[in-house]
C-alpha cells in the first residue's frame, strides 16, 4: 500500500471517529478530548525530553509531570467547571516549574530547569487543547455548531493552503521554521477557511455572519500560526514528524497543530461572548 494511500485511509478512518464522537457529545466527546491531551503531551516528551524511554515516559524526573496530566484528564472526563480546570493547568504549570528548579542536574545531563520548562510547556499546551474543544462542544445544539464551525475553518485552511501553494508558489512564509509554506498558501488558506465558515454557519441557520466571518479569519490564520509553532518546536528538536501514530501522517501533534491554536482561540473569544463554561452559546445562541 502506497503512502499516499495511507494517508487517505487514514484521514477517512480519523474523520468518521471525530464527527461521530462530536456529534455524541458529553462524555464520548470529552473522552476523546482526554485521549487527545494524553496522546499530545506523550508525543510532546517524546520530542523534548533528552532520553527516551519505553512507556509513556516515566523518567524519574517525569512522574510528577505524567502524574499531574492524568489528574486533569480525571477532572476533564468527570466534567469540572472551567474555573476548576482552568486553576489545575496553572497549578501543573507552576508546581512542575517550581519542582524541576529545585532538582540539580546529573553529570553529563541538561539542566533539569530547562527540561522542566519543557516538560510545563508540554502540559500546557496538551491540557489547554483538551479543555478547549471539550468546554467548547459541552452537551448542547451550540457547541455542536461551534465545534463543527472549528473543523470546517481549520480543515479548510489546510486544504486550501496546500493546493494553492502547490499551484501559485511564491515567496516563502516562514523558511526557517517550516520551508515548504508559501505566503500564497497562507493567503489561500485563509481564504477557504472563511469561505468553509460562513458556509458551515449559514447551513446552521447562524444570523451573525458578518462577525462569524471575523471569528473564521481570525481562526484561519491562529490555526497557521499553531502549525508554524509545531514546525518550530519539531524543528528546535531536530524531529522531522511528532511520531508515528497515524499511518502516512506522523503523530497525533502533527494532524492538529492547526486545531489546537485554534480552538483555544475560539474557546477565549467565545468565553468573552457568553461564559466560560458554555462559551459557544455566545457565537451559536440557541
Amino acid at each position: 500500500m502506497s503512502n499516499l494511500q495511507l494517508r487517505v485511509i487514514s484521514a477517512v478512518v480519523l474523520a468518521v471517529v471525530t464527527l461521530g464522537l462530536t456529534w455524541l457529545g458529553g462524555l464520548p466527546f470529552r473522552l476523546l478530548c482526554a485521549a487527545m491531551t494524553v496522546l499530545i503531551f506523550y508525543e510532546w516528551t517524546r520530542m523534548c525530553r533528552p532520553v527516551a524511554a519505553p512507556g509513556l515516559g516515566l523518567l524519574p524526573e517525569a512522574l510528577l509531570p505524567e502524574a499531574l496530566l492524568l489528574v486533569f484528564v480525571g477532572a476533564l472526563v468527570a466534567g469540572l467547571p472551567a474555573s476548576w480546570l482552568l486553576l489545575l493547568v496553572a497549578v501543573m504549570v507552576v508546581v512542575t516549574v517550581a519542582v524541576a528548579s529545585m532538582r540539580q542536574p546529573s553529570m553529563g545531563q541538561p539542566s533539569m530547569r530547562h527540561a522542566g520548562q519543557w516538560d510545563a510547556s508540554g502540559l500546557a499546551y496538551a491540557a489547554i487543547a483538551g479543555l478547549s474543544l471539550a468546554l467548547l462542544r459541552d452537551g448542547d445544539h451550540p457547541g455542536l455548531v461551534a465545534i463543527l464551525f472549528l473543523f470546517a475553518v481549520v480543515w479548510a485552511t489546510d486544504i486550501a493552503a496546500y493546493f494553492v501553494g502547490r499551484a501559485v508558489g511564491g515567496p516563502k512564509l516562514a523558511p526557517s521554521i517550516s520551508p515548504g509554506k508559501t505566503q500564497s498558501g497562507a493567503l489561500g488558506g485563509a481564504v477557504g477557511g472563511v469561505v468553509a465558515g460562513l458556509l458551515l454557519a449559514a447551513a446552521a441557520g447562524a444570523g451573525n455572519l458578518a462577525v462569524l466571518g471575523v471569528v473564521a479569519l481570525v481562526l484561519s490564520l491562529v490555526s497557521q500560526a499553531g502549525d508554524l509553532f509545531e514546525s518550530w518546536v519539531k524543528r528546535r528538536h531536530n524531529r522531522k514528524d511528532s511520531g508515528t501514530l497515524i499511518p502516512g501522517h506522523g503523530g497525533v501533534m502533527d494532524r492538529v497543530d492547526g486545531l489546537v491554536a485554534a480552538a483555544f482561540a475560539l474557546y477565549v473569544i467565545g468565553w468573552i461572548s457568553a461564559t466560560a463554561d458554555h462559551p459557544a452559546q455566545g457565537l451559536f445562541p440557541v
